[in-house]
Order: structure tokens, then sequence, then C-alpha cells
């Protein structure tokens, strides 16, 4: 992980001590220090650990991608079930009698709640929404005898409740508040009434602050979706075909993501209908209505801070809570000004419980252990049930919700350029599902700015958003880059161009290379070439190299390696930066790749060869030879393929000479005495000098 310092205001001071008032345009400038730009390999590392797990790519996508998960929706399902929210009367009793057919207690207390309403005549059911507490409440009434059943206003005063003679009574979804507590003491007025006319009620509620502690609650715990399903099932095809049904890939994913019961009951009717697109569609269906449902609930229903938590643990999934809290409040403020600028209110700082929000979100904490810069570390990481939540969400913010987008931007706008890797990661991850959505609006309101960006790391922000825009299949990504690359009149663009092909060029090696030799071409032309251009661009060679595309890489630089002059420095300066790279293994990666390449030794040692006796170039080949020798002092494996290499390159007495010179001068590490392997590799190479 880079270790960056954090960037400073404008005037050099602190976030905190800059002026309170600031308009849009200066929030979005960048200040006038920035950290040094992150080295590609740097980046490259940073993408692969930190992308989303739908993001992630050794070559080949794999698990779900955006692209699979978004797309045009023409049809929505109703939820079954019992739901009028504020129903009042006498339910009838046909709906009583439907919803026993369906209605599971495997696994439940069921049993033991009907017992307790025997003899209390009243219970307070509890639950979390979703779950089934209306229909258990009225199964409860069913099993005492308490019919008909009453529906009351839940707004009702207990003191004001007349039962009837034999009857039931339901409350569904009281909500006790500070001004209207739940109290023991109208609990036990109402049972006495109750008692007196041999009558019955249920109460259901959810977790609430308000009610006494005195109040005995009836916990209630939903039956397993997939029993739920079996019972459903069996009611309307044969026990065999409901067994095939249930073991079907889609509907083993299905419930494994714990959906809720409101949404399995449904699902029944379309596995009897046997329609496969609708079985594969169903859940994806069911996805995207909870997530409309979220952003369309009132904010007395569903606050905007919690809306805006929802986006960040779109944007952070998997990554540790208290992360996507403390973000997620950054977003609730723009979004706060955006819908009211006028009100000014604070960010409560306590008040949201975290099992109620990711209750609400569907989603779990996970206990992980994160590598960072200082070592692994303990983390609690936030993610949604299922992952396949976080691009449908941004989705429907993106293009469903386009008032929220000032706020949305001007967050990414924050995140780009904070000082964790982690976090400006996730926000190009962000940016490129928004890519994918709508690339037009992306590209203008997001990625064009941070790519014309004084600042470094929004720059870099840009690269890794159109890398995961391309991973996930936005269209046309490489030819914006391609574009970006030749256009010498915007020099910010075309940095980010070459350093974004380093990134996604091994998909497409000789259409990359194509481009980098074009445009070293163009910067040989020019009176004054661009530093950051100019030292990009052997790193994204050397990227192509390292990769798993290398030896195509290496084909087309050695096709066109007596072009130009501009052309054999692009090689020759990308070659020697990939010789200069070390990564954890013991043998160095060039070296590595020589030993497992049959037809790409003959090109490594030529360029080698080339670089050492190049006046311009011999320097860093002959640093990239120390290196190699004093890991071969530590690696046999290194060893052993230095002693294949060395002797292709020596073709005459000059380079013989050269290299046993190298050999005998190589110094030891931290001015420790030469390396053994030294002597013995320089065992090998005097015999080749010819006579």
């Amino acid at each position: 992980m880079s270790t960056e310092p954090a960037a400073a205001g404008p005037d050099g001071a602190s976030p905190a001590k800059q002026a309170p008032r600031r308009t849009e345009e200066s929030e979005r400038s960048e200040p006038a220090e920035q950290p040094q730009t992150q080295q590609a390999w740097d980046a490259r590392r940073d993408l692969d650990a930190h992308a989303p797990r739908s993001m992630s790519f050794d070559g080949t996508n794999h698990g779900v991608t955006a692209q699979q998960i978004i797309g045009d929706v023409h049809q929505h399902y109703s939820f079954g079930g019992y739901r009028a929210p504020h129903a009042s009367g006498e339910i009838p009793q046909e709906t009583l009698e439907r919803l026993a057919e369906g209605f599971v207690t495997e696994g439940t207390e069921f049993d033991a709640l009907v017992e307790r309403l025997r003899l209390e005549h009243v219970l307070v059911l509890t639950g979390d929404p979703h779950t089934g507490r209306r229909t258990t409440a009225l199964m409860l009434l069913r099993a005492v005898g308490a019919v008909p059943v009453q529906s009351v206003d839940r707004d009702a005063k207990p003191e004001d409740l007349v039962p009837g003679e034999h009857c039931g009574q339901v409350v569904f979804d009281l909500e006790p508040t500070r001004a209207q507590p739940l109290r023991e003491a109208r609990i036990l007025s109402v049972r006495d009434r109750l008692r007196a006319k041999h009558s019955y009620m249920v109460i259901t509620t959810g977790h609430s602050p308000y009610i006494e502690d005195t109040v005995r609650l009836a916990p209630w715990k939903p039956p397993k979706a997939r029993a739920v399903l079996a019972a459903l099932l069996n009611q309307r095809v044969d026990a065999v075909t409901a067994e095939r049904l249930l073991g079907l890939p889609a509907v083993t994913s299905f419930l494994a993501r714990n959906q809720q019961l409101r949404e399995v009951v449904p699902y029944a009717d379309i596995l009897v209908q046997a329609d496969a697109t609708e079985i594969e569609q169903y859940a994806q269906r069911m996805l995207e209505q909870q997530v409309q449902e979220w952003f369309e609930e009132s904010e007395n229903t569903f606050p905007l801070r919690e809306k805006a938590f929802l986006i960040a643990l779109a944007a952070f999934n998997n990554g540790p809570y208290a992360l996507t809290a403390e973000l997620s409040d950054k977003l609730f403020e723009r979004l706060h000004k955006t819908g009211d600028p006028a009100r000014g209110e604070r960010i409560p700082v306590f008040g949201t419980h975290i099992g109620k929000r990711l209750q609400v979100a569907r989603a779990r904490l996970d206990a992980d252990d994160v590598e960072t810069e200082w070592g692994k570390v303990r983390q609690l990481n936030a993610a949604f049930n299922d992952d396949r939540t976080a691009p449908v969400l941004l989705k429907e913010v993106w293009t469903g919700h386009p008032a929220a987008r000032p706020a949305l931007t001007g967050w990414l706008d924050e995140l780009s350029t904070d000082g964790r890797p982690f976090v400006r990661t996730r926000a190009a991850a962000a940016v490129a599902v928004l890519a994918l959505t709508d690339l037009p609006s992306a590209m203008a309101l997001v990625i064009e700015r941070w790519a014309d960006s004084r600042s470094p790391r929004q720059q870099l922000t840009a690269v890794s958003a159109l890398t995961f825009a391309h991973r996930i299949e936005a269209p046309n990504i490489p030819r914006i880059i391609d574009g970006w690359s030749a256009d010498n009149e915007a020099p910010k663009r075309c940095w980010v161009a070459i350093r974004a092909h380093g990134l996604i060029g091994p998909e497409r090696p000789v259409e990359t290379l194509a481009a980098l030799r074009a445009l070293a071409r163009a910067q040989y032309g020019l009176p004054k070439a661009d530093e950051r251009i100019r030292t990009e661009l052997p790193d994204s060679v050397a990227l192509l190299l390292l990769s798993d595309a290398g030896d195509t890489a290496l084909r087309e630089l050695l096709r066109t390696f007596t072009d130009h002059a501009s052309t054999r420095a692009l090689a020759l300066d990308g070659f020697l930066a990939a010789c200069s790279r070390t990564d954890d293994n013991p043998c160095p990666p060039l070296v590595a790749w020589y030993a497992r390449t049959t037809s790409a030794t003959d090109g490594i040692a030529l360029l080698l060869r080339t670089a050492l006796g190049d006046r311009e170039t011999n320097h860093r080949a002959e640093e990239a030879l120390h290196g190699w020798i004093r890991a071969a002092d530590q690696d046999p494996r290194t060893e052993e393929v230095l002693a294949t290499l060395l002797p292709a390159l020596v073709t005459e007495p000059r380079e013989a000479a050269r290299l046993e010179h190298l050999l005998d001068t190589v110094p030891g590490l931290d001015g420790r005495a030469k390396p053994a392997a030294a002597t013995r590799l320089h065992a090998l190479v005097r015999p080749l000098a010819p006579a």
C-alpha cells in the first residue's frame, strides 16, 4: 500500500484551518503542493489489492461483473403475502385460510408462542422487517381459535380498545415513540379486558428503545427460506419435482443470499411455471426492486443519512465498516446541502446502531486480516449479503436520481485525493460502474476532470477508473485511451492514457505498443519533450513485458527496433525498466521470465547485450546485472538462470571483456565483499572469449 502524505490545503494549511465557506469550484481545486506521482508498479499493486471482488483481474474476469448484473429491466413482481400497512376492520376468513396454507413453522418457536398467547392473552411480537411478523400474528390468533380477527388501528390508545367476545385483535407495526412509549401498565390493562372476554391480541413491532423493559416481548425468528420454498412447492407439485426445482443452480444461489420471505413466496410460482429465463432473472429483479425501494422511501421512513450509508457501502463493499461509516457521513453532508442548503444541521455524532443499519442494508460484518503497509491487522469489514447489490445500487442512484449527481461527484472528488490508496481505488471502481451505466456523463462529470487535474492523485484515480471500466466491459475505453495518447495538446490526458495503456495493455499488446511507439516518435520530434510523458513511456512498456503478454510485446518491440531512434530508445528504456523491477520473490521478474520462456530468450539476450553496449544505457544495464548477481548469491535458481543467460551476451571479444569486468567488479550488498556467485559465473564466461 502507498504511504503518500495527505494533501494539504491550497495555502499549505490543514483543511480544518481553511475558510469554512467555499464555492463548488474551490472545493474541486487542487492544492499547490502535491505528493509525488505514484510509480506504475505501485499503481498496479494498489489496483489489484483494493479492487472490489467483481473487478479482480488476472487476465480473465472472475465472478460477477457489472455488465452481467446491470441491464434494462422490463418486468417487476409484486411481493405476495398479507401487506396492508394500515389495515383496519375484520380480516376475512378466506385470507386467514390462504395464509395458513403456506405458513411454515419448521425451525421456529411458533408452538411455544401459541402456548404463551393462550396463557397471557396478549403478545408483543418483535422481529426484523420482512420476516413474516404479520402473518405470524394472524396464525397465532387462528391457532388459539381467536376468530374472527379484528385489525386495530395502530394509533388507537390501548385504554380505548373494546375487545369482543371470543375473538382476536391484531395491531400491525406499532411504532412506540419517546412521547408514546409502550408501557407494561397498558399491556396489563388490555390483558385484563381480553381475559374477561375470552379474547386474544397480538401486537407486532420492531426493535425499539421506547418499549419499557418490563414488557415481556415475544421475539420472532422466521423459518429458513428453503423450508418455506419447499413447503410452497410441495403444495403445487409432486415431491420429486419439488426436490428437482430446489436443486437448480439458480435456486441454490438465490437461497444462499438470505432472501427475505416476501421474496421467497412469489418464487414458488415462478419455479412451477418452469420458465428458465424467469427462474434465472428473478433474483436480479428482486435485488433491483429492493434498491429502488430504498431510494424511493421518504425521509421519515428511511433517513437520508442511511441512504448515504448505502451508497458508501456500495463503493466500499467488503471494506472496513468504520471507514465506510466515516465517508458516508461526508456524502450525507453533501446530499443534505443539496436537499435543503438553508437548514445547515450538523451530522449527529451518535444514534445509528451498527446492527440495525446493516440489517436494513441487508449487509453483514466480517472479521478479516487485512494486509497494510504496517503488516496484517484485524478489521471488521461491512459487506452486502449479495455482492451484486453494489453496482445495482450505484446505477440506481446515478440514473434514477440525477438530482444527487452534484453531491455524488463532489464526494467522489474528495475520495480521489484521499491519502489512503484503498479509498482512491474504490472511488475509481465506483466511477467505472457509472461509466458502464452512462459513459458520456461519467466521462464529462468525473473522469475527464480528473484526467485534467493538477493533482497527481486525481490523475491516478482517473487511470484506475478507466482500467476498471475496461475490465467490466464499459464501451469504447481503448478508443478513449488511444485518442488521449495521441493528443499532444492535452499532456495531462496523454499521461493518463500512457499509464492506462500499461495497465490494460496485456489484453491488446500489439495495439498498445503501436500507440506508445507513435507517441514516442511524436515526443522525439518536439523541441522540448514533456518530461512526465517521456519517463512514463518506458514504465508502460515494462508493465507489458512483465505481463502474461510479455512474449508478444517483446516480438512487437523487436519488429520495429531499428525503424527509428525513438523506437530503439523506447524498446531499450522499457526493457531496462523491466530489468530493474524487483518483487517479493527471490528471483527477479525478468530473470524468471527468461527461465520459463522459449520463444523470448533470444530477444531478451539481444536487448540486454545491446543495452550493455550502448553509451546511453550501459550504466543502467550494468546496475540491473549487479542486482541479478546479488540475487543469485541468495537464490540458487537465479544463479542457474544467469549461467544460461550470461553466455548468450557474448558474441565478440569486447563483449566478453566487458562482462568479465562487470563480474570482477560487482559490489556486494551494503558494502560487503563481492558475491560468491559472481566468481562462479565468471568461470563460465571466461572460456567464451574468442581468441
